[in-house]
């Protein structure tokens, strides 16, 4: 075996952007002990899957990929196969008993622990899964994808109970770091080039409540806002039920805040919200959102909707329909409920047929590639601040990058590097992207601090519905 496949290292990851953080740790770590990364799982000599378990179909592609491992460690018997993650938490030991041949199995707790199971696993198996968090990922050293782009995690774990979301059973407590760990972190990372930070959390809104009795996660916005460097911050996931005045004050006040909030709905129905412990009803739902319309007009909404939960009803399914249709979302992530063990929802009366599931969903798409279209026109003919992704993947000729709003752009290069700043011209609007040109003029001062003045909506001209933003 050469020198170069022994220190060989490619990282699968499944899931949301606490994963894509982990994976992030994870590499560094691989780093700090010689490895480097490659593109393909079958040029490496170690194969690490980060796994998902929000969703059914993220079993099924795991024992699946590693069924293709097997093929190629039955070639290559010194491969390295990693399994950690959300999936490699609830299952377990089972991971090992379905695969043997996987050499190491981590959870969401011991990311810290991957060197120590590497060099146990020279011999045999090293399967090591802990119930509660040994350290934090973030103290952690990290390979990022993006040299001006970066994950900040701020707390892991949840402390509510939906239904539907085995999330605290995989991640555990909500557990959160102190204000001042964030803030040095992220000076650090600006420091490295660093412009944009997403800030992570199962929970954002309830940060520190776990620290000083009461949440801080606004404070935190204000003392990112004076860190000298940093342009853009954003965040996921805020819960509805603790998303306050203080945080929206604290968007509209902070230059660095981008004008985007993904705030989870998951549905429309209030009997529904009800079974899935959401803790807000669709009434309360929609106050918070014109709260932060009001606030920040210019405001970019997203969301997370699920249907076919167990016993909806097509009458509350038409209540799903109806908020939609009144909050005018930007864009949303929309699921099939899926049972998943460990949870409260895959025991409940009233599982819905695949057939009724699917056509519902259908519906739902329809209607929000509609409004997703509307609400990407509103910005044909205006000049957005625009950071430089890299070239097109469809037209090398072209550049991609984001708003402030996350919408994506593509324009004509001007041989921009990724991380560059640009003002584009919005001259054309599709249902998930923007097309511009690169515009002749600059943004003012107040736009590139990250807000537009605007009027504010005057809540007593009309409901939300007829609230552009």
């Amino acid at each position: 075996m050469n020198e170069a496949r022994a220190k060989t290292y490619c990282i699968e990851t499944y899931g949301c952007q606490m994963n894509a953080h982990d994976s992030e740790r994870l590499a560094g770590m691989l780093e700090a002990e010689g490895y480097v990364r490659v593109g393909r799982p079958a040029d490496a000599s170690l194969v690490l899957f980060n796994t998902c378990c929000v969703r059914e179909n993220a079993d099924n592609k795991l024992y699946g990929n590693l069924g293709h491992m097997k093929a190629i460690k039955d070639v290559r018997p010194e491969l390295k196969v990693v399994v950690g993650g959300c999936l490699a938490q609830k299952d377990k030991a089972a991971i090992q008993r379905r695969a043997p041949w996987v050499d190491v199995v981590l959870g969401t707790h011991n990311l810290a622990s991957l060197p120590r199971l590497l060099a146990e696993s020279e011999e045999g198996p090293a399967f090591e899964i802990l119930e509660q968090t040994e350290i934090f990922p973030s103290a952690l050293p990290s390979r990022r994808k993006s040299p001006w782009h970066a994950w900040v995690s701020i707390s892991i774990g949840c402390n509510n109970s939906c239904t539907f979301c085995i999330v605290p059973a995989v991640r555990g407590a909500e557990v959160s770091r102190r204000l001042g760990d964030i803030v040095s972190e992220v000076e650090g990372l600006v420091a490295d080039g660093v412009i944009e930070v997403t800030l992570l959390g199962q929970n954002v809104n309830s940060y520190g409540r776990d620290l000083d009795g009461t949440p801080m996660f606004a404070q935190l916005l204000r003392a990112l806002n004076e860190v000298e460097g940093l342009k853009r911050v954003r965040f996921t996931s805020p819960h509805p039920k603790d998303f306050k005045e203080d945080t929206v004050a604290a968007m509209a006040d902070c230059g660095v805040v981008c004008e985007h909030i993904h705030l989870p709905v998951q549905a429309g129905s209030d009997r529904m919200l009800k079974r899935m412990k959401r803790a807000y009803t669709r009434g309360r739902y929609l106050d918070k959102l014109a709260l932060v319309r009001t606030a920040i007009p210019d405001v970019a909404v997203t969301t997370d909707i699920i249907v076919g939960f167990p016993g909806e009803t097509e009458e509350e399914f038409t209540d799903t329909l109806s908020l939609v249709a009144e909050a005018r979302f930007d864009s949303a992530f929309t699921f099939q409920y899926s049972a998943r063990p460990m949870t409260e929802a895959a025991d409940m009366d009233g599982h819905l047929p695949k057939a009724i599931v699917q056509e519902r969903f259908e519906r739902l798409i329809a209607l929000q590639d509609e409004i997703a279209l509307e609400r990407n026109q509103r910005h044909v003919g205006t000049d957005q601040e625009v950071i430089v992704e890299g070239a097109s993947k469809k037209n090398p000729m072209r550049l991609t990058g984001r708003t402030r709003h996350n919408k994506l752009v593509h324009f004509p290069s001007d041989g921009a590097t990724a991380g560059s700043f640009r003002t584009v011209t919005i001259a054309g609007a599709h249902g998930h992207y923007l097309e511009g040109q690169l515009s002749e003029g600059q943004l003012g001062e107040e736009r590139t601090r990250g807000r537009v003045t605007l009027p504010l909506v005057d809540a007593a001209a009309g409901s939300l519905s007829d609230s552009r933003g």
